[in-house]
């Protein structure tokens, strides 16, 4: 697992976003946009995740004010992710790491016994900023524990500060 002060991996992932399009999103790329919150979740339509990206958008408003951008991320299709941003009514991107290596490298991979679902991702924020360090580390293995967005966006805030 990635702490404060690691180097981000690198990746390119398809990206959900604006109106149903399903675009590219390199890590690298984004760096001149820091920070950038990246809010790994297990899946979409599942309640606990639904609260937690509502929430996110529900103080998107908060993390652009403090400079960040957010991406959350599951192993969904981008196909499955858009319907999920359209049901939701979320205004940032969802990253799909359908083939299961982002998780690995961010060593936020988990198995969900209870319903049999192999290699999802654990719920973890990982904060990026401009240089690729990880700036901020939250993971849970418990899929109803969500994260202190406050804390996100005081860590923000000091980032840009």
């Amino acid at each position: 697992m990635l702490t404060e002060g690691d180097s981000a991996p690198e990746f390119t992932l398809p990206i959900a976003h604006d109106d149903s399009k399903v675009g590219s999103f390199t890590l690298s790329n984004h760096l001149e946009e820091p920070p950038l919150v990246l809010a790994f979740f297990p899946g979409v339509f599942t309640t606990t995740c639904s609260h937690e990206m509502k929430t996110f958008q529900a103080r998107l408003s908060a993390f652009k004010n403090a400079g960040a951008t957010i991406f959350g991320i599951s192993v969904d299709s981008p196909f499955a992710q858009n319907a999920f941003r359209e049901r939701l009514g979320l205004e940032y991107g969802l990253l799909s790491d359908a083939n299961r290596e982002i998780i690995e490298k961010y060593g936020v991979s988990m198995n969900w016994e209870k319903y049999g679902i192999n290699a999802v991702a654990k719920r973890a924020v990982f904060i990026i900023d401009g240089d690729g360090k990880v700036s901020y580390s939250w993971v849970v293995d418990d899929t109803k524990t969500k994260p202190d967005y406050d804390e996100i966006v005081a860590t923000v805030e000091a980032i840009t500060a």
